[in-house]
Order: structure tokens, then sequence, then C-alpha cells
């Protein structure tokens, strides 16, 4: 399958180029960053830190989009709402860790699905998509149990709460058939009150260079559970995306989440 990376001099981006160029059955069509980038007609395996792969880092993301069969982007809710344009046009799978997305960004991307495959998670990892499992079964079981969600990335991140915390919220507000949009807490300061019931509230942490923690406390009377996620390197974001990618080629266009792709489809997206 022949798979692109945009985002391609980011740190994300420089893992999905390892991940493509050491996966079986994959082939890097091209890499993508936008005008003005550093890495612009440099050879995508060397800023990698692999071999040349003879394939220079470009801006043109229309042409590449045409001879590829697949996209990974980790880039920016602007720039995903137009690959995921461009991927609806050529047809081909998108596969989607962007975070920040708000809601009409999931809207416009739900709207280029009918004609792209796209997969869409706030995380593409393995351990985090099996967490928010156990998180939503967990929220439901314990019906009355508070939850509070904490996560720390590292310091030049962008985006507060994370996609992953935002992901986990979801899993736990399922789990009780409510909307997190109704019951989160995103941030407490000053003279508060007590503490509502049913919410669901949020912690954000950021210093030095965290790949991601992220940890879910249920609180109940004299008793606590802690479920918790530790990323370590971001090649588990990569391979997850490409296992995506690789899932993705054999389907219908559609909207997929990485429950799709991992057959945990039973929790909601």
């Amino acid at each position: 399958m022949r798979c692109a990376v945009v985002g391609a001099g980011g740190r994300m981006g420089r893992a999905l180029i390892r991940a493509v160029l050491e996966t079986p059955g994959l082939t890097l069509s091209g890499a993508i960053e936008r005008e003005g980038s550093t890495v612009l007609g440099e050879d995508a395996g060397v800023i990698a830190g692999l071999s040349p792969a003879g394939i220079a880092v470009s801006d043109d993301p229309l042409e590449l989009f045409a001879r590829s069969e697949a996209v990974l982007d980790f880039t920016a809710p602007a720039a995903t709402r137009h690959y995921a344009e461009l991927a609806a046009q050529a047809r081909i799978v998108h596969v989607i860790g962007t975070t920040g997305l708000d809601a009409a960004d999931m809207a416009m991307l739900r709207a280029a699905a009918r004609h792209a495959r796209i997969v869409q998670s706030g995380n593409m990892s393995l351990g985090v998509n099996l967490l928010a499992v156990l998180v939503e079964q967990a929220a439901r079981a314990l019906d009355d149990f508070d939850i509070e969600i904490v996560e720390m990335h590292h310091r030049a991140k962008v985006d507060a709460p994370s996609g992953t915390a935002l992901l986990l919220g979801r899993a736990a507000a399922s789990g009780r058939d409510i909307a997190l949009e109704d019951v989160s807490v995103l941030s407490r300061e000053g003279h508060t009150g007590a503490r509502a019931d049913g919410a669901i509230g949020f912690a954000t942490l950021r210093g030095g260079t965290v790949v991601g923690d992220h940890k879910v406390i249920l609180a109940g009377p004299h008793e606590r559970i802690e479920l918790a996620h530790i990323a370590e390197d971001r090649g588990i974001f990569a391979r997850g995306a490409v296992r995506a990618a690789l899932w993705a080629f054999d389907q219908k266009p559609g909207f997929y989440s990485m429950a799709d792709v991992l057959g945990l489809a039973s929790r909601s997206a």
C-alpha cells in the first residue's frame, strides 16, 4: 500500500515515516510539510533517522494524494480539514491522530468520510484504547463513584486537555449514558463549592519531555480505583496509525475509530 505522511518534519511525522518504512507491505509514497518548512527538499528517510529513502519532503499534497492509497496525519485541525477534503477527492484512507478537533471539525470529517475511509482517534495506541474499554465498564459498574482524569504531556504540547484525556472522558460518559459536554469540568479555581454529583473532572499537567501519562481515578466511599496508561515512546502511536491504515484499506468509505480497528467497537467512539 502506498502511504503518505503529512507533517513530516514534526516529532510524530518522523515517527510515522519510520513506521511506514519499517512495515512490510507499505511503501512510503511521499512526505509533506508546510510551505517554508526547513525540511523541504530533504530526504524523508534521513529526517526520520534512517537511511536515505529517495523521497524528498514536498509541500504539494494534491499531487501526492493522487498517487497514494493512504495518508497518515498527526498535524493541526486546520491542516487536517484540508487533507480530509483531498482524501475524499482521491477516495483514499485518511488516518487522523490530530488532537484539538472541535465539533465543527468532526462534522466536516464525517462529511468527508462519505468518500474517504477515515480512521480518527485521540490516541492510536492499543493500550489506551483497551484502557478506554475498562474505563467505560468501570464507570457503568460504579455509577455513584466520582471520576477524575489526570494527564501530563511535554512542555511544548499546545492543546489541553489532551485528545487522549477527552477520549477517556467520553468512554466514562458513555458508560453512564450521558454526554461528556454536559458533565465535564475542565478547570477549577477559587471558591468552587462542593463537587457536583456526576461530574467528570480533568486536570492538565505540562512539563519536560513526557510523551503521555493518563490516569482515570474513580473515587467512592472509603475506596479508590486508578486506571492508568504511560506512553514511553511515540512509536506506539505511529505503529497504531500504520495498523489502522492497513485495516481501513479493505473497508468501505466511512468514519471509523481505533475501537473498530482493534475489534473493540462495543465501546462508543
